[in-house]
């Protein structure tokens, strides 16, 4: 190896060196949000994963549940009304 092949061999190598340095930052951040789009992915599906679990417990106690209070419909609030104020007007 003569000196010129040398020095195309230390300048290849430092051009290299060089490149290597300005990608990495950006390798290093993809990298880097490429794991926190998984993160956030799981904890939406875990999210949604309690929300349905949350539901259907909810619709199962509804079921189960007969002591659910009832509210009367209008009709029968009509009606209590009207019987309310005979019996002032009488």
């Amino acid at each position: 190896m003569n000196a010129d092949q040398v020095q195309g061999l230390i300048g290849l190598l430092a051009t290299l060196g060089l490149l290597a340095l300005m990608i990495l930052p950006s390798a290093i951040g993809a990298v880097r949000e490429a794991r926190i789009d998984r993160q956030i992915r799981r904890a939406q599906e875990e999210h949604a994963d309690q929300e349905t679990r949350r539901v259907r417990r909810e619709r199962e106690e509804a079921q189960k549940s007969s002591s659910r209070s009832t509210v009367p419909s209008t009709a029968t609030w009509y009606a209590e009304g009207r019987r309310s104020k005979k019996l002032v007007n009488s």
